[in-house]
């Protein structure tokens, strides 16, 4: 049986086919070794199986506009491929491209690339500047694919942020974005505008200035997986013209939304995080009905909302479990649907005041959760306030000493505070004339 061959061994292997296929060629050997070489898993079923960009017309200089013939190498993909190979380089796109249902556009990396290093593909935007309603960067049509890239926006500013499309759009079933890293998109992932289906989001890191992942219109279960807001995307990567300085939090603070939430069917995310956003996971109707997610070992961290619930389906709701939140929850009174958060972390930011505020008709549980930091202006505010629907609070810990911790509002219909530790005195206040159980708790 034969031994696998070394790293160095399969590269040259795949080097050598390539040149056999007439896929890569000499210059695109050359180019490869003085912009960076990749892992060799990926392009190798690109090569294998596709269509080289390049020889498409591409030029991947960052200067030349590579819009048409990278849309030419897409379409012929569509008979040639599946795979679109764009190899290391910088590939300026001053309009729209449409991958074709099947096709896979793949960049040159075997994984995640990262803005700091951004030796791999690395495509420039420069077009729909100012129109946030224009076609997408990149658009994906029925099991069209996006993978192992750097999408960047050269042009953009901080703090007169300018408005641009989305960087990538799914437009039907079983679209897959993946590895992908994009460095200051103004709006980053949609799977909302369009009916889709099955939609896959992995291992996406970005730093979005409008909306990072919307979500809507989905029929039947998407899947949303390790997917990383940060602002170091943009201030930390080394691409031209570089971070143009200002204050990213303050903006960020005042107009990003992480992850927007509409109609979805089921709807599973896990391994999620946002910072610094206005509001880091936003469920509501967008205009298609509301929908139903299961979040797990997710967070959103320093901002003034968390988790704002205005609308979900009345039969399913929104459950979270094992996430860490630096900020407010909030429930608002328009939603229907039960809300559920089991095994959560609560920290306060200066701005915190309560940690969960609770209204409309719907039922709010809260089962082995957390809680420290809230109040953080001293004025009596409570960790948890609930006017509204049915409240369950059951196995959680109130770690500030001698805070108040609950308080139950009129409009409430129902509560059980069941089984909770506390730290001082007096920590439940019932103002609601609702049925509350209250019992088997402990201050100390």
């Amino acid at each position: 049986m034969s031994k696998e061959p070394s790293r160095l061994t399969r590269r040259s292997f795949v080097e050598q086919s390539a040149l056999a296929a007439g896929l890569l060629g000499a210059a695109g050997l050359a180019q490869r070794a003085s912009y960076g070489a990749e892992s060799p898993e990926v392009p190798a079923a690109a090569l294998a199986s596709g269509v080289n960009a390049r020889q498409q017309g591409v030029k991947g200089d960052g200067k030349t506009d590579d819009t048409k013939a990278l849309q030419a190498a897409l379409d012929a993909a569509q008979t040639k491929g599946p795979i679109c190979y764009v190899p290391s380089g910088l590939y300026r796109l001053d309009g729209p491209v449409t991958v074709p249902a099947g096709v896979t556009l793949c960049g040159a990396s075997g994984g995640v690339p990262h803005s700091e290093h951004p030796i791999g593909t690395v495509l420039l935007a420069y077009g729909g500047r100012g129109q946030p309603d224009g076609e997408p960067l990149i658009t994906l049509k029925p099991n069209g694919v996006v993978r192992n890239l750097v999408i960047h926006y050269p042009e953009q500013t901080l703090k007169e942020v300018a408005p641009y499309p989305w960087s990538i759009r799914a437009d039907g079933e079983l679209c897959q974005i993946l590895d992908i890293t994009l460095t200051n998109p103004y709006q980053a992932i949609d799977v909302g505008s369009k009916w889709n289906e099955l939609h896959l989001v992995r291992n996406v890191f970005a730093c979005p200035l409008k909306i990072g992942v919307y979500i809507d219109q989905c029929t039947d279960i998407g899947r949303i997986e390790n997917v990383h807001f940060n602002p170091n995307f943009w201030t930390r990567m080394a691409l031209k013209p570089g971070f143009p300085g200002g204050d990213i939090q303050a903006y960020l603070e005042k107009n990003l939304v992480g992850f927007k939430i509409g109609k979805t069917d089921w709807e599973f995310i896990s391994n999620c995080f946002v910072i610094f956003p206005r509001i880091g996971f936003h469920f509501d109707d967008f205009g298609h009905g509301p929908g139903n997610a299961v979040i797990t070992q997710s967070g959103s961290d320093i901002c003034p909302v968390a988790v704002r619930v205005d609308r979900s389906q009345p039969h399913a709701g929104v459950e979270f479990a094992n996430g860490q939140f630096m900020g407010t929850i909030e429930v608002g009174p328009q939603n229907r649907g039960p809300v559920k958060l089991a095994n959560c972390g609560f920290w306060g930011i200066p701005a915190t005041r309560e940690h969960v505020r609770h209204e409309g008709a719907s039922s709010l549980v809260l089962t082995a959760c957390h809680f420290t930091g809230w109040d953080h202006a001293g004025k009596g505010d409570p960790c948890i306030r609930s006017a509204g629907g049915r409240l369950i609070v059951n196995g959680c810990e109130f770690m500030d000493q001698g805070k108040h911790a609950i308080t139950l509002e009129k409009g409430l219909k129902a509560a059980a505070v069941l089984g909770c530790m506390f730290r001082g005195p007096q920590p439940i206040s019932d103002q609601s004339g609702a049925d509350v159980q209250i019992g088997i708790n402990t201050s100390h």
